[in-house]
């Protein structure tokens, strides 16, 4: 077993202004309570100064550690680049934009002493713009439909992992990473606790409308095969639909009722039909896309640099 207690893991992407005060308030915490702990900074090759930001701690203070990626991979994959490296017998996933409070750790933790596997933190009251949050609501409850999994826009990333959690979850090969899917995808004893949410203290998010779209899409796709079975009742029906279309016409035709055929309702089926056809293909092609980047077998992340890992 390792020494260490509590791995926490921080994605970092425009967070440099951030870095030191949540290093100070991590180790207040949990100095205060005499857990042992590492910090584990994965800086998803941001533009801003958060790899300086972290190299500077990192030289004062060894239980800060540090891995920069070669390239922006996105914050799921900065996420399991930090899980691979972490030591602890429990994982502590949160953001850095000080928006997850350290504050809340020992809470999780000690919630987990009473025999979970999986805590998860469930804010209370988020911090963000009325738009972003009926986007969100909006993003997990079609996430949850065609996933088939249960989602909540009040729950992300933030929350303590047992070792055995996240070796389960590494050994999941998809090259697609959204990491709340794949925490509720291997189950075990799992609650939730109220948090709350801070303000955002500096900058903005990186998830705009085009970013959230990608995501919800090829974690739908990696993770379900659901839109192709939509696909195939949309089908039934409108085959349905013109099968009884085309019995009307016929009966219409039989008593005289059709003298000339409707110039309109050919260029109507045509389109229609066309569109569905184009419409399955395309869908078709996404999963063998997704296939074709499966069997490829890259690697998930790729490291540039890495401090205080032996």
């Amino acid at each position: 077993m390792s020494n260490t207690c509590i791995s926490i893991v921080v994605p970092l992407y425009r967070c440099d202004k951030a870095v030191e005060e949540l290093t100070d308030r991590i180790s207040t915490t949990l100095g205060a309570q005499k857990l042992s702990f590492e910090i584990i900074y994965v800086n998803d090759a941001s533009p801003s100064a958060d790899w300086e930001a972290v190299t500077q701690i990192a030289q004062e203070n060894t239980r800060v550690k540090g891995l920069s990626l070669s390239r922006n991979f996105g914050q799921h994959y900065a996420i399991t680049a930090g899980l691979n490296y972490a030591s602890g017998n429990w994982v502590v996933v949160m953001d850095g934009d000080l928006q997850d409070q350290p504050e809340d750790i020992p809470l999780l933790y000690n919630k987990a002493q009473e025999g979970f596997d999986i805590v998860l933190a469930r804010r209370v009251e988020r911090q963000h713009s009325f738009l972003k949050r009926i986007g969100s609501k909006w993003f997990y409850k079609t996430l949850a439909y065609l996933t088939d999994t249960e989602q909540n826009a009040e729950i992300a990333n933030f929350g303590i992992y047992r070792k055995n959690v996240i070796a389960a979850i590494l050994s999941m090969k998809d090259k697609t990473r959204y990491f709340p899917t794949m925490v509720r995808w291997v189950g075990f004893k799992r609650t939730e606790i109220g948090v709350n949410h801070a303000a955002r203290k500096e900058g903005k998010s990186s998830y705009n409308l085009k970013a959230l779209l990608n995501l919800a899409l090829n974690t739908i796709l990696s993770f379900s095969d659901k839109p192709l079975r939509l696909t195939v009742k949309a089908g039934i029906f409108i085959s349905s639909a013109a099968f009884i279309f085309a019995a009307v016409t016929f009966i219409r035709a039989l008593t005289g009722h059709i003298v000339v055929s409707g110039y309109s309702s050919m260029i109507i089926s045509i389109w229609l039909l066309s569109g569905v056809i184009i419409t399955l293909i395309g869908m078709l092609g996404l999963y063998i896309g997704k296939i074709f980047d499966q069997v490829k077998d890259r690697p998930t992340y790729l490291v540039a640099e890495k401090i205080n890992f032996e």
